[in-house]
């Protein structure tokens, strides 16, 4: 008896350091990811609070500012055309998610279902592109647009663009991992793959294609080097040419600049908080770990 109560009073001991461990790792890592979430909003937050400044104040140092003004943001909507800005982007950003997201779910469906020979090594191409970043193909890339006469045109800022490697690669592995019985009860019952992929894959992949219609659009809405070499005309000028442009003509107003960053920033910051769920779950369901 003795022995059975010093046993269990052992065991009781050993569950207790047990919890109290894992209770520990926890707060630490609790304590991590505060410490972490706080490091990535400062900038954020100091550009936020920052564009309420006047300008006297805006380099004061001072989280909270101050003297708030709405000046800034009025200045920026009066003084240059940032509505035509926000509104270039806002068009070729969506043109390319959608154009992209129905491209690029066709062609991973093809290459996660459909039996044809050279599909490992096509597919392998495409991966390969991931390792070339963009600044070795520009010059290629504004050559072609140039001999096309897609320079200056919404056409050369939404047609590159639509091409993405990450895209294919995501959408196959969600593919790959949708039960066989479903597509092979369409097949039976006499539909082909076109009404296969239309009407059972794609309702299917709803969650993915949020997540991805968040990386596309975030992507193009803050692209910079492309626009910049392929667009010279003032109407087809982007938010983030616009922001560089406001800076490099108004290099010590800070307030303005950073009023216009937010006005940028703010939509995006709204899509995330929206979409983080579909983010979240596309990146656990597509086989990545």
């Amino acid at each position: 008896m003795a022995s059975d109560a010093l046993t269990t009073r052992a065991h009781t001991t050993a569950t207790a350091a047990g919890r109290r461990r894992l209770l520990s790792s926890r707060a630490g890592l609790t304590l991590l990811a505060v410490v972490l979430s706080l490091i990535s909003l400062f900038p954020v937050l100091w550009m936020v609070t920052s564009s309420f400044k006047t300008r006297a104040t805006v380099t004061d140092g001072r989280l909270i500012p101050r003297d708030i003004t709405f000046q800034n943001f009025v200045y920026v909507f009066t003084e240059v055309p940032f509505g035509r800005y926000l509104w270039n982007s806002f068009f070729i950003s969506t043109v390319i998610t959608v154009a992209a997201l129905f491209f690029h779910s066709m062609a991973a469906y093809a290459l996660a279902r459909l039996r044809f020979p050279g599909r490992e090594k096509l597919f392998g191409a495409i991966f390969a592109t991931l390792l070339v970043t963009a600044p070795v193909v520009l010059i290629p890339l504004f050559l072609v647009a140039r001999q096309l006469g897609l320079l200056d045109s919404y056409a050369g800022l939404i047609i590159p663009a639509i091409f993405n490697a990450f895209g294919i690669f995501l959408l196959r592995q969600f593919y790959l991992g949708l039960p066989k019985e479903l597509e092979e009860a369409a097949v039976i019952d006499g539909c082909g793959h076109w009404r296969v992929y239309w009407n059972i894959v794609l309702p299917m992949s709803r969650p993915i294609l949020s997540a991805l219609a968040i990386f596309f659009f975030l992507a193009n809405w803050n692209a910079f080097v492309w626009p910049l070499v392929a667009t010279s005309d003032q109407d087809l000028t982007v938010v983030q040419l616009g922001i560089s442009s406001f800076q490099t003509q108004y290099t010590s107003n800070w307030n303005y600049i950073l009023a216009a960053a937010t006005v940028a920033a703010l939509p995006m910051l709204v899509l995330f908080f929206i979409f983080q769920r579909q983010i979240v779950e596309s990146i656990k369901t597509s086989g990545l770990k």
